[in-house]
């Protein structure tokens, strides 16, 4: 689950990391006297609260001069969709004057089963960017997480960035807490682009946690933000949700289920090459029972855009003649609001899953190149 830069921020805090002074304001609010009342002096800045990356490049954050101007841009950011989402909140703060940008963040490294700290000097830009103009300018360092990140090796990375004095005590406790918070809160990345290198101290301008999906269950408090976090959804992608349902709203007009994020996509990536356009993505994933299958047909068929549905699947704990049977039970229910329909199915079960097809007499195909032509052809 993706923190707003809000909640971020509120997690940092409580390892005793200052961050500039703001206050948060919803769609509706007196944007003034919450400024107002925060304290907040201009110069200002004023950042749509999105799950996006690069919000600034998007015109997502604006600097203001004036009260009145915060208000005014403000009002205009409710209205402006940021790499098409619309924010529903902002970030108000205090606009820190600085020269240099620094760049500190930790990811989960799978493949060696430790925390991975990356830190540069070349902080306000993408990282992705920084590794293929200047690799050597990322310092990489793994963490022992039965130690943790100690002070020395806090130290010794500030140091490799031309840090001292206070501006690398600074650094040195920064890092040690953004580490903390990674592993408190079971995050899968947390990081800081820009961290402001100021002349006594580093400021966390922006702040990015990314919290494993598995460990909601011990951050139950981000819970209650959850109807926030639907507003950057669709309807359509909320109501999936609710039936526990893995979907994507595309804007294409055939109707895609698969089972497996990766033979999904792959299905997705066949719809173009035929020709066609994928009006949505949705994984049924592995196992899936009739009963689930029934709901995704239904749920993909209730598209008024879907023209026509491609079932792709491939059965390995997914029975074929579960998927056979979820499929015929849609059908069933939806009577004549159902929509062309052509299925690829193969693995286990295979035999029984055709012959319940062949019984409400829907052919499947075990190629799916020949179930594409055919869909093309409906």
């Amino acid at each position: 689950m993706k923190l707003f830069e809000y909640e971020a921020k509120d997690i940092i805090r409580k390892y005793g990391v200052e961050t500039p002074k703001g206050v948060v304001v919803k769609e509706g609010d007196d944007v003034k006297k919450a400024i107002q009342d925060a304290g907040l002096v201009p110069p200002l800045a004023v950042k749509a609260q999105v799950l996006v990356a690069g919000r600034g490049k998007a015109g997502g954050i604006k600097l203001v001069n004036s009260v009145d101007e915060a208000v005014t841009v403000s009002q205009q950011l409710f209205k402006t969709p940021i790499k098409g989402i619309k924010p529903s909140i902002l970030l108000i703060e205090q606009a820190i004057k600085h020269d240099v940008e620094l760049y500190a963040g930790i990811v989960l490294d799978r493949s060696e089963r430790k925390p991975l700290v990356l830190v540069s000097k070349y902080g306000g830009m993408d990282l992705e960017e920084v590794a293929k103009e200047h690799p050597e300018a990322i310092i990489k360092y793994y963490v022992d997480p039965y130690k943790g990140l100690k002070s020395y090796e806090a130290r010794s990375l500030g140091k490799q960035l031309g840090l001292s004095g206070r501006q690398l005590s600074s650094f040195e406790s920064f890092l040690q807490a953004l580490y903390n918070a990674f592993m408190d809160y079971d995050a899968e990345l947390a990081e800081s682009n820009p961290l402001a290198l100021l002349p006594d101290k580093v400021l966390p301008l922006d702040l990015r946690i990314i919290i494993d999906d598995n460990s909601l269950f011990r951050h139950s408090e981000y819970a209650v933000t959850e109807k926030e976090r639907l507003g950057e959804l669709t309807e359509r992608e909320i109501a999936a949700r609710e039936k526990d349902l893995a979907y994507v709203e595309l804007d294409g007009d055939v109707g895609v289920i698969g089972n497996g994020a990766g033979l999904t996509m792959t299905t997705m990536d066949l719809v173009y090459e035929f020709g066609m356009r994928p009006a949505n993505f949705l994984d049924v994933g592995g196992g899936a029972e009739a009963e689930h299958i029934k709901d995704a047909v239904e749920f993909v068929m209730s598209d008024p855009k879907v023209k026509k549905v491609f079932i792709n699947i491939f059965g390995g704990i997914t029975r074929a003649d579960e998927v056979a049977r979820g499929i015929v039970m849609a059908l069933e229910e939806l009577g004549n609001k159902a929509k062309p329909l052509v299925v690829r199915l193969t693995g286990t079960n295979e035999e029984q899953g055709r012959d319940i097809l062949k019984k409400v007499g829907i052919t499947p195909y075990s190629d799916p190149l020949e179930a594409l032509q055919t869909l093309k052809n409906l």
